[in-house]
C-alpha cells in the first residue's frame, strides 16, 4: 500500500540541535526527571528526537513531526500531558541524555535491544522496520550483507551510535572503512560523491532519502541478509518506571482502538508488526 501523506502535528513545538545537550541547557527548563503528575502540571514532556524521516522530522520553521513524535504526542495527550518539547540529538547521545535528566524520554525510533534495556526502560514496541543498504544502481560490489561489506573492503556510511554501526563492527568491517555521518542526508551525499560505497539505514529511512534525492544512480537493497526485523520503543530512565508503565497503558489502549494504526500506517509502518512483538522478547527478558 502506498503511504498516505502524514498527518499534520497538533501544534508547533520547540526544536533545537542539541547533539547531546537537551533543551534544559538551552531554555532554562529544570533538568530534572518528572513523574506523571509533575508532567501534567507543567503541561509538556521533554523528548529527544532525531531528524530521520519518516521516524522523526523537523521543518525549517521548527515544526516537529514523523511517526515517533506524532505517536508520543498522542499517547502523552491521552495521559493528560498536552504538549511535547523536542531536542534533536545524535543517537549515541540519547540514552546518556535521558539518564542525565536532560529530557524525560526518547521518542526517536530507538530500537529495543538487550544492551539498551540494561541502561533504560522501554515502552512496548511501536515502530518496526528492516535494515537496508543504499548503493549505486546495479549494486556493482554485490553487497547484500554486512559480511559482504567486510570481505570486500567497501567503505560503509552509518549514523553515529545507530544499530547499523554495531552491525558493521560485529560483521568484521574494518573500523577504517566505517564512516560515521552526522545525519541521514550526509550519508546519501557521501554515496553520491563516491566517498563511501554503501550506506546503511532502515528501509523506510532509505526509501525517504531516495525519494528526495531523485537520483537514478542510487538504489536500495533490502532487506539486508542475516539481519533481524527491529522494533523501536520510547525510552525512559530506569528510575521512571511508573511513568513508563502509564505510557504503556495509554499505548495499549490506542493499539486496541485503532488509533495507533491510524498514526503509524500513513508513514509506512506496519501496526500489526509492532503488536506482534513484545518488549520482553526484544530485551531478552524483563525490563
Amino acid at each position: 500500500m502506498k503511504p498516505m501523506k502524514p498527518m499534520k502535528p497538533m501544534k508547533y513545538v520547540i526544536a533545537a540541535v542539541a547533539l547531546g545537550v537537551g533543551l534544559a541547557g538551552l531554555t532554562g527548563m529544570p533538568a530534572v526527571a518528572a513523574d506523571l503528575d509533575q508532567l501534567k502540571e507543567q503541561g509538556f514532556a521533554r523528548i529527544a528526537i532525531a531528524n530521520e524521516p519518516p521516524w522523526t522530522m523537523v521543518t525549517t520553521g521548527g515544526e516537529v513531526s514523523g511517526a515517533a513524535p506524532d505517536l508520543a504526542r498522542a499517547v502523552l495527550n491521552k495521559m493528560g500531558i498536552k504538549e511535547i518539547v523536542a531536542s534533536v540529538s545524535e543517537y549515541g547521545a540519547m540514552i546518556p541524555g535521558v539518564q542525565a535528566r536532560r529530557f524525560d524520554m526518547v521518542a526517536a525510533g530507538l530500537f529495543i535491544k538487550p544492551e539498551r534495556c540494561e541502561a533504560v526502560l522501554f515502552s512496548q514496541p511501536d515502530l518496526c522496520d528492516a535494515e537496508s543498504f543504499m548503493i549505486k544502481a546495479g549494486n556493482p560490489l554485490n553487497l547484500k550483507s554486512f559480511a559482504d561489506v567486510a570481505s570486500s573492503g567497501a567503505k560503509i556510511g552509518v549514523v553515529g551510535g545507530g544499530t547499523e554501526e554495531k552491525l558493521a563492527i560485529e560483521a568484521g568491517v574494518d573500523r577504517a572503512n566505517i564512516v560515521v555521518v552526522p545525519d541521514p542526508q550526509s550519508g546519501a551525499k557521501l554515496l553520491q560523491d563516491g566517498r563511501i560505497d554503501v550506506y546503511a539505514l532502515p528501509v523506510l529511512s532509505i526509501s525517504d532519502l531516495l525519494k528526495k534525492a531523485e537520483d537514478p544512480g542510487l538504489a536500495m537493497f533490502a532487506p539486508v541478509e542475516n539481519t533481524p526485523i527491529f522494533c523501536a520503543g520510547v525510552a525512559f530512565r530506569k528510575q521512571d518506571g511508573a511513568l513508563r508503565d502509564a505510557y504503556d497503558v495509554a499505548l495499549a489502549e490506542m493499539k486496541a482502538s485503532g488509533e495507533f494504526a491510524a498514526i503509524v500506517e500513513p508513514y509506512g509502518y506496519s501496526a500489526d508488526a509492532a503488536m506482534q512483538q513484545t518488549r520482553e522478547n526484544l530485551c531478552g527478558g524483563a525490563n
